[in-house]
C-alpha cells in the first residue's frame, strides 16, 4: 500500500489516540505494532489501527493529518466510529 495515508491508532476502544502520516502505510502500522517506532505510541501502548484516509500526494495529507491533529477528541471519536463503528484492528484488512 505505497500511497500517502492519514491514519489513527487507538490503545483500545475510546482509548488513547495518536495520528499520524504515512507514504506506506502497511510498513508504518508494523513499525508501531512491534514497537519499532520510539516516542508516544511506544510509551502509550497505541497499536492498534482504527481509521485511515487515502491521498494521492504526501501534500495533501500531510496537511489532513495536521487538520486532525487540531481537533478535539470528540470530533476524532466521531470520525472513527462514522467509519469504524466497532473499533475493530483495521491492519489485517490491509494484507
Amino acid at each position: 500500500m505505497k500511497q500517502p495515508c492519514v491514519y489513527i491508532l487507538a490503545s483500545k476502544r475510546n482509548g488513547t489516540l495518536y495520528t499520524g502520516v504515512s507514504s506506506d502505510l502497511i510498513k508504518r502500522v508494523w513499525e508501531h505494532k512491534n514497537n519499532l517506532v520510539r516516542g508516544f505510541s511506544q510509551k502509550y501502548g497505541v497499536h492498534q489501527l482504527v481509521y485511515f484516509e487515502q491521498y494521492e500526494d504526501m501534500s495533501s495529507a500531510i496537511t489532513r493529518e495536521r487538520q486532525i491533529k487540531k481537533w478535539n477528541r470528540a470530533w476524532k471519536l466521531r470520525l472513527i466510529e462514522e467509519q469504524n463503528p466497532e473499533w475493530k484492528d483495521l491492519y489485517e484488512s490491509l494484507l
